[in-house]
This record gives structure tokens, sequence and C-alpha cells, in this order.
């Protein structure tokens, strides 16, 4: 799918914007850097998020970012799911609620992980697992949060360290995968980035077991912190999450969008 038209170089640096070379760009500012680049590869669509740095966004540099985005072609914005201190800078430019999450933390250390289902096992995924990995994943999410190859490359590259796992019956072919886990740790803190299981193996224990398993990696690694996030209504990710020691906290996230034709 073609991608907007990019800007001179020179107008780049002028806008504070550092490209990277997935395709994306970076603007730094007065708060934290903003991350931009196309809604799962759609040259109308934008997305936005905010890359860790312990700052909260600025409202400047959100309108600094979206005039940007504006000149590269793109009709409206999407974020990442925001934390409430970091809807403010979005909410203050025009920025409305798309969709709000539940936000889970639990600390660590985990119970031992069960073994999986009979006939299934785990194991780390490669690169030829891919394509199983994403039929996996449209067939367990609705169309606004299915992952692209794309965005399965962003989930693994948002933490300094992952863990990408998948469930198979032992076979390596792309259509052995019955789901998939990418666990990620930044510094002390753990992060359930993705998890997901086909349809057809629901409550046959993979989710926890991909879950457990990727808990039990993060205590290895010294964190004592996790957190993880589901839609409202995913209600049955929500009970799996309980279930396993994570309670809901205070404000949770939401997705924000704007028409770049409405910035205050």
């Amino acid at each position: 799918m073609p991608r907007p038209p990019s800007r001179p170089a020179a107008s780049r640096l002028r806008d504070g914007l550092v490209r990277e070379r997935r395709g994306t760009e970076v603007l730094r500012g007065e708060g934290a850097p903003l991350r931009l680049g196309p809604w799962q590869g759609d040259p109308q669509v934008a997305h936005v998020a905010p890359v860790s740095s312990g700052s909260p966004c600025s409202a400047g540099d959100v309108r600094r970012a979206l005039d940007a985005l504006r000149r590269q072609g793109y009709s409206s914005v999407l974020t990442a799911a925001l934390a409430p201190l970091d809807q403010a800078a979005f909410l203050t430019v025009g920025f409305t609620v798309h969709e709000r999450l539940h936000l889970l933390a639990r600390g660590l250390p985990a119970a031992p992980p069960p073994g999986p289902p009979p006939g299934t096992s785990l194991r780390r995924a490669h690169h030829q697992d891919r394509r199983g990995v994403l039929a996996v994943d449209h067939a367990a999410f609705e169309p606004f949060w299915r992952l692209d190859d794309q965005g399965l490359t962003d989930a693994l590259a948002a933490t300094p360290s992952s863990r990408f796992r998948v469930a198979t019956n032992g076979d390596r072919r792309p259509g052995d995968v019955l789901g998939y886990a990418v666990v990620g740790r930044a510094s002390s803190r753990g992060y359930v980035q993705r998890l997901a299981v086909a349809p057809g193996h629901h409550r046959a224990g993979l989710g926890r077991a991909l879950l457990l398993d990727g808990l039990r990696w993060l205590e290895r690694r010294r964190v004592r912190r996790v957190m993880v996030n589901t839609q409202e209504r995913n209600g049955a990710a929500l009970a799996l999450y309980e279930r396993e020691g994570f309670e809901r906290q205070p404000g949770g996230l939401a997705v924000l969008t704007l028409g770049l034709g409405a910035v205050a």
C-alpha cells in the first residue's frame, strides 16, 4: 500500500522530526518524544504514540506533530492506548475518545506455568511462523485491533527485550500456530504486549500456558510488576488476567482520535 509522500529533509529537521529505519518518524520537543507513522499501513490514517521517557506529552509537541501529518496527506489520527497523564495533551488540542481499555497489573513471582494441553507445545517463534501468527491474530481480534506485519514488528520492538512464543501442535508449518504471546521487559517493569489464541482452541488452557510462561520469563529477569491492557468488552481476556492475579488499575487507558481538519 503506498505511503504518504515524505517531505524534504530540511523540513523534517525544522519540525524536530527524525526518520527511523522502519519508515516512522520521531518528533522530539518539550515533552515525551512522539513516534509518527501510518496506522496499519493506511496512507490516510496516522498513528501517534509517545516514546516512553518518564515525561508527559506536551500539547505543543502534539500540535507540531499534527501539522507535520497534515502536510504528509493524512486525513485523521489515532493514538496508541494512553494513560490519563498522556491523554491530557491530546485532549487539549481536540482529540476525543475512540475506545477505552482496562489497564491491569500484578506483582511477581508468578505461579509455576502449567504444561500446555495434550497434543500441543510451546516454543520460540521463528520468522516462518509470522504468517501463522498473523492468521491467529486476525481470527482472535476485531478488525480495528488486528496487527499487520509492521504492527507485529512494532510490538516486538516496543521494549528493550521481549519474548515471542507460539503454541503449536508440534509441527513447524505456518498453519501449525494455535496461539502466541509477546511479552516485553523495560527495566524492572514487564508488559504483556500481545496474547492471542485461535478461536477453535479457546478454553483449552493455551492462553493461560502462554501467559504464565511469559510471567516466569519476566521473573527470571528480576521484573517485579507486570502490566497488560485489554478492551473493556473483551470479557474472556479480562477473566483470564484476573484469574491469574492481575488487578484493574484506576483510570484505565484510552485510544484517542482526531480528524485533521479539526485542530484546536
